[in-house]
């Protein structure tokens, strides 16, 4: 059987702290059967990512670019704990990515998971044409099924 149709094969859950992604936790936990392995993933972006006009009149402090992945550390341990309480049998993962949903994706596919849960933020309109969705587009490109919840 392959892991996009492997009930023990691991839930990939994208976590950036939200409301939305903590509803996606719990949604995940009452819809599928647990326990369950789940892979807890927290992306960021490098802050060479970052898009400025000009030029740069400095250089990044390093103490800012360990604070980024520090803070997805948290994050990732934050959703792993949340995952547990919803009955998973859930680890923190962390990694650098850039388009983020290229990371969920990617990450998903490498690590066998049957499906992605996630939150979306709902944007639309010039916010949704400026910032895009990683949530539509991990919809668009994963290869298993996405479980996409908005906040309560």
């Amino acid at each position: 059987m392959s892991p996009d149709h492997d009930a023990d094969a691991p839930v990939l859950i994208a976590y950036d702290g939200s409301d939305q992604a903590k509803e996606a936790i719990d949604q995940a936990g009452l819809q599928l059967r647990t326990p369950r392995k789940a892979i807890v993933l927290s992306v960021y972006q490098p802050l060479s990512a970052i898009p400025f006009w000009g030029t740069p009149y400095g250089k990044v402090p390093p103490e800012l670019l360990e604070a980024a992945e520090e803070q997805a550390n948290k994050a990732a341990a934050e959703g792993a704990a949340a995952a547990k309480e919803a009955g998973f049998d859930a680890e923190p993962a962390v990694i650098e990515a850039t388009p983020i949903w290229e990371g969920i994706v990617n990450t998903a596919q490498e690590r066998g998971a049957s499906m992605i849960a996630m939150g979306s933020h709902g944007r639309s309109g010039a916010s949704y044409v400026a910032l895009g969705s990683v949530a539509t587009s991990v919809a668009h490109h994963a290869k298993v099924p996405v479980l996409i919840c908005r906040g309560k």
